[in-house]
């Protein structure tokens, strides 16, 4: 079995742009976004799919998800949030993981059909992370 790219980055083996980490969950900016902060939202523990979530980390897992919707608000003037998440059939990765992605009226997105994008360089990832990164600190409760 080939090793798993999400697993990769969680163990910080492999690069990301990250936005959000907590002690169950890691955030992160797709590498080929629909638009400009799209994060992927996967558990660190290697959780291939859905059925396999355990009762404990859903709440978690889905209270993050929320979290980072809002984030996108904030820090992108987003219009509200598209989530998905592909269960075993389309999962790119097979590790689960929830997609976050910024909407607003007419920005094209229609149905399933998912035209990829890139950020215009990597000064615009950047700040897109550092936008969110701060959106995120700003919503976590207080310790």
């Amino acid at each position: 079995m080939p090793p798993c790219k999400f697993c990769e980055i969680a163990s910080r083996q492999a690069p990301a742009a990250i936005v959000f980490e907590d002690s169950s969950t890691l955030a992160f900016l797709d590498h080929r976004p629909l638009f400009p902060g799209h994060i992927l939202l996967i558990p660190h523990l290697h959780i291939a799919n859905l059925a396999e979530l355990p009762d404990e980390l859903s709440d978690i897992l889905f209270r993050n998800a929320r979290r980072l919707a809002l984030a996108l608000e904030t820090a992108l003037g987003a219009q509200g949030a598209f989530l998905a998440l592909n269960n075993k059939v389309s999962q790119s990765v097979p590790h689960l993981h929830i997609h976050i992605v910024p909407r607003a009226k007419g920005d094209g997105l229609r149905g399933f059909f998912w035209p990829r994008t890139r950020y215009q360089d990597d000064t615009h990832l950047e700040r897109t992370r550092e936008l969110l990164c701060q959106a995120v600190r700003k919503l976590q409760p207080p310790p």
